[in-house]
């Protein structure tokens, strides 16, 4: 019984809309809408914004990673559950707190621009604040993992040798967790390449600045939908590829 109920909800809500973007999608014109100078715009610029989140990530990923993993201090789960709000907080929330904080009159924005006349908000680097900002706890979870559950009887024995700690960071920890290093970077891009609400609030849509995949999708269902199905299947192309990698390659599942 169980399994006729789990097999017609995986036919009604995940099998279906798929095959529904197949079948519905303009075939003959699918190269074309994709050589449109705006679509292409829009898949460059995902790819930059994506890829950039994704380095952002790592960079201050790994740090909290290893904070949230190997320091005991007051208010760990706190801090950690305040690092993996953002899987759970609406896209559009997220996108005003950024707002409110590095918009030109938020808390941070004002002095960006007053000292140093920066202003973040609806730009590409918005884009790529939005996008680090959804995606960053898919790396530090995944990374934190695998520090906890990693062997420190290595780390020790280097440590006793006379290794330094930055040689014990680079020769032992990080060879360790590498699986998990490339698994968290590959979730944190294919969330980074896919985020909306974000992005919408704190960068706006603008072709050639801020209009990634996602966007320029919603842009295209009002003015050609057969744009918005051919560029839902780029995106779900790539979603499905990373999983499927992430699967055969770090998870190590047949």
């Amino acid at each position: 019984m169980l399994g006729l109920v789990g097999g017609i909800a995986l036919l009604a809500l995940v099998i279906l809309p798929v095959v529904a973007l197949v079948v519905r999608a303009p075939w003959s014109s699918a190269l074309d809408l994709l050589g449109e100078r705006s679509n292409r715009t829009a898949l460059r610029l995902s790819i930059v914004v994506s890829l950039w989140s994704v380095v952002l990530s790592v960079l201050l990923g790994f740090p909290i990673a290893w904070l949230l993993a190997r320091v005991e201090f007051p208010g760990r789960r706190l801090l950690r559950a305040l690092v993996t709000l953002p899987m759970v907080l609406p896209p559009v929330v997220g996108g005003v707190a950024l707002l409110v904080a590095f918009g030109r009159r938020g808390l941070i924005g004002q002095w960006l621009d007053r000292w140093f006349d920066v202003q973040l908000a609806f730009t590409t680097a918005a884009a790529v604040l939005a996008a680090t900002f959804v995606s960053l706890p898919f790396f530090v979870v995944t990374v934190e993992a695998a520090l906890r559950s990693s062997d420190r009887r290595y780390e020790e024995a280097a440590r006793t040798l006379g290794a330094r700690p930055s040689r014990v960071l680079r020769r032992v920890t990080l060879p360790s967790i590498r699986d998990a290093l490339g698994a968290g970077a590959a979730l944190a891009w294919a969330r980074a390449l896919g985020e909306f609400g974000a992005t919408i609030t704190f960068a706006g849509s603008f072709e050639g600045r801020t209009q990634t995949m996602p966007l320029a999708v919603n842009a295209a269902l009002d003015a050609d939908a057969g744009a918005a199905i051919v560029l839902s299947l780029v995106l779900l192309g790539v979603a499905v590829a990373v999983l499927a990698l992430l699967r055969e390659r770090w998870m190590g599942a047949a």
